[in-house]
C-alpha cells in the first residue's frame, strides 16, 4: 500500500525544500516517490510537482472570478482544494508508488486550520497517513521559540490526530552550538525548562513557562529529527521513523 506523508508547518519553514530533499533522497536509494503539490498559491517551488493542484485551482483566477485580493483568494483556494480530491487520489495511485510526499499551503493556517483540510488528509491519507511538522531553526533555536513551536504542532497533531514527526530544518543555518542547544531541548525536557528559567524575566518568560508546563502535561514532546536540504542530511533517519510506522521498521523493496 501507499504511505501518505503530508508536510506541515509555518510559512518559510523549508516544507516545500524538505518534500523536494526527501524525494530525492528516496529516490536514490531505489524507492519510488512522488511529490504532490496542495499549494494553490505557490509560485516558485525547488522540485517539479508530478501531481500539481495549481493545474485545477489558481490563485490569480479565483482573484478574478470572485472579485478578491490575495489572502481572500488564499482562504477560498484551501476550501476549493476538496472538491478534487476524488482527481488527485486517482492520479496518485496511477503512480504505484512506495511513498506520496504532499507538500501543504506556504501558510499554516490555510491548511491546518481549514475544516476542508481533515476531510483533504483522511480521504487521500486513508489509514496510511503520517504529519510532519516542520521546526524553522531561527525560532527554535531560542528557548521561548522552541516552545511555540512545539505548541503549533501540538495544535496540528489535534486538529488531524495522526501519527506525526516533529522536524528541524535547514541545520546548516545553524551553529554547533545553537544545533547543540536545540538537540538537548529535543531529547531532555528539563534542559528546556532551565533554559526557560535562565532567559531574561519578564511577561514572555513567565509565558513561555507556563505554556511549557501545559505542553508537558499533554505529553506532546517528540525528539526532533535533524535535516538538511543542501546537504540532503537526516533524511535516513526520516524514512526510519515512517517505516516504523508504516511496516514495524522494515524496509521498502529496492525498485
Amino acid at each position: 500500500m501507499i504511505a501518505n506523508l503530508f508536510v506541515v508547518g509555518p510559512a518559510g519553514s523549508g516544507k516545500s525544500t524538505f518534500a523536494a530533499a526527501f524525494r530525492e533522497w528516496m529516490i536514490k536509494n531505489e524507492y519510488d516517490t512522488i511529490v504532490v503539490n496542495l499549494d494553490p498559491g505557490a509560485e516558485l517551488l525547488p522540485y517539479q510537482p508530478d501531481i500539481d493542484i495549481r493545474d485545477v485551482v489558481r490563485i490569480e483566477d479565483i482573484m478574478t472570478e470572485y472579485g478578491l485580493g490575495p489572502n481572500g483568494a488564499q482562504i477560498v483556494a484551501a476550501d476549493l482544494v476538496a472538491n478534487y480530491v476524488g482527481d488527485i487520489k486517482r492520479d496518485v495511485d496511477s503512480y504505484e508508488s512506495d511513498y506520496v510526499i504532499y507538500d501543504t499551503a506556504g501558510q499554516l493556517e490555510l491548511f491546518a486550520f481549514r475544516a476542508a483540510s481533515n476531510f483533504i488528509v483522511d480521504f487521500l491519507g486513508e489509514n496510511r497517513c503520517a504529519l510532519a511538522f516542520m521546526f524553522d531553526p531561527t525560532l527554535a533555536k531560542t528557548p521561548s521559540g522552541f516552545v511555540s513551536l512545539l505548541l503549533l504542532s501540538a495544535t496540528v497533531h489535534f486538529r488531524f490526530y495522526k501519527p506525526y514527526l516533529n522536524v528541524l530544518s535547514k541545520v546548516d543555518i545553524l551553529s554547533d552550538e545553537e544545533l547543540g542547544n536545540i538537540a538537548e531541548w529535543s531529547e531532555n525536557w528539563n534542559s528546556l525548562y532551565d533554559s526557560l528559567i535562565n532567559d531574561s524575566p519578564g511577561m514572555h518568560r513567565e509565558l513561555s513557562i507556563e505554556l511549557f508546563k501545559a505542553l508537558e502535561n499533554m505529553n506532546v514532546f517528540r525528539k526532533l529529527i535533524p535535516t538538511s536540504a543542501r546537504m540532503l542530511y537526516g533524511y535516513e533517519d526520516i524514512y526510519s521513523a515512517l517505516q516504523l510506522y508504516y511496516a514495524a521498521g522494515e524496509d521498502l523493496e529496492k525498485r
